[in-house]
């Protein structure tokens, strides 16, 4: 260095091609004029990053890449990728085929990580780029990232797909979408998108090991066996439709309830998520805004057999009764972590008060495993004191000296 040699030319070609993998693609072909080396790694460098030039966060419209990816892809001629990301607006109809080819070229050559990110502004498709209905075929894809996409049922077969593993769609769209099915997918994150309103997606992941399934609008997609789900986090929001408007059950014999009757070709006998969920080791079960689906699966008395930790909010804890909560519990026989968020999302809590099952006096409703019980809340208040209590007709104990909090509560109430 002291000499102000040429360190990097020292690599490997593997290496530089490597590193090349981690540019932006504009960036990666203009090292073709460092050196007579350098002329050509850019052609097989592991990773293509098809998004803004430079420092620039905000996508690149699509017309202004088209000659570009093009020859860029042409000139690749098929060198296997490891990493493609492609992040840009589509802003015509004549650009979706366009890009749609780039999506299958990219896939012939072997790609194992594949993230799109493509948005476009339609007067009749919002801002979701629609994928071609066609299936997705690819003995080398592993992970699979979909942002602001539009989607249908045969891309969502991934029968075609045997090595992928993770999927993961934010902002997706699945109002024609009537199943996901993959035999070999592991984890599946499925955030902030809609579903249709009037039939539910069926979600076949017989290998799932991890699921999340966080703030999805419109109606809840039926989840099928999962037998080696190990991790699953549900939280509903309130531009789910699942509510009924005119009583707490999930049938309220009023044929213009929207949530409990607009619905076609549904088994209304089927329980709708927590079956599916019923392998899982350590469960969260968030509902924000009443949606009904909780409840009305618990009339199937669903067995967490596998269940370790869980952890609920406070819609486990109403009406005053305590139905819900007492109901999971006692369909999990082996539970030994519960924890209630009670109006307070953390992950500071105001107050935090621990307790634990009484060995001698276990009550037979719940896990005889029960080791530890948390109520995280931002004030003790009666709403909280009555929880406290209920659980205590379960033999948990509350002591004052094992609880975090701001100010002494009142054990004696």
């Amino acid at each position: 260095m002291a000499s102000g040699g040429d360190i990097i030319g020292t690599l490997q070609d593997d290496l530089l091609q490597h590193i090349l993998s981690f540019l932006p693609a504009q960036q990666a072909v203009r090292t073709c004029v460092l050196a007579r080396r350098w002329r050509h790694l850019w052609k097989t460098a592991t990773g293509l990053r098809i998004t803004g030039g430079g420092h620039e966060q905000e996508p690149t419209p699509v017309q202004d890449l088209r000659e570009f990816v093009s020859h860029l892809l042409l000139l690749r001629a098929g060198a296997p990728i490891d990493t493609c990301e492609l992040r840009f607006d589509v802003v015509s109809d004549d650009d979706v085929p366009r890009v749609s080819l780039w999506i299958r070229h990219v896939i012939l050559c072997r790609v194992r990580l594949l993230r799109l990110f493509i948005s476009r502004e339609s007067p009749d498709l919002g801002l979701y780029f629609y994928v071609d209905n066609l299936p997705l075929v690819s003995r080398n894809l592993r992970i699979l990232e979909l942002i602001d996409t539009g989607l249908n049922d045969s891309f969502l077969d991934f029968a075609a797909c045997p090595a992928l593993e993770v999927l993961v769609i934010y902002n997706g769209s699945f109002v024609h979408v009537r199943k996901i099915s993959s035999k070999s997918l592991k984890r599946l994150a499925i955030v902030d998108s809609s579903f249709n309103q009037h039939i539910r997606t069926r979600i076949y992941v017989p290998s799932l090991v991890s699921l999340r399934l966080e703030d999805n609008w419109d109606r809840t997609p039926v989840l099928e066996s999962m037998p080696l789900l190990m991790d699953a986090f549900v939280r509903f929001i309130k531009e789910s439709v699942d509510r009924c408007f005119y009583s707490d059950s999930w049938d309220c014999h009023n044929e213009d309830c929207q949530g409990c009757y607009d619905l076609q070709g549904v088994n209304s006998h089927e329980c709708v998520i927590l079956k599916g969920l019923s392998e899982a080791e350590n469960l969260t079960l968030i509902d924000e805004h009443e949606t009904f689906i909780f409840r009305r699966d618990l009339t199937w008395c669903t067995t967490f057999s596998k269940l370790i930790v869980l952890i609920l909010n406070e819609y486990w804890c109403v009406p005053t009764d305590f139905d819900a909560l007492a109901c999971i519990l006692e369909h999990s026989p082996v539970l030994e972590i519960l924890t209630i968020h009670f109006f307070s999302k953390g992950p500071k809590h105001k107050v935090e008060i621990r307790g634990c099952c009484n060995a001698v006096e276990s009550s037979a409703a719940i896990s005889e495993h029960l080791k530890t019980v948390e109520v995280k809340c931002n004030s003790v208040d009666g709403e909280v004191l009555k929880i406290l209590k209920f659980l205590g007709t379960l033999n948990i104990s509350f002591e004052e000296e094992n609880t975090l909090v701001e100010d002494r509560w009142p054990i004696s109430s």
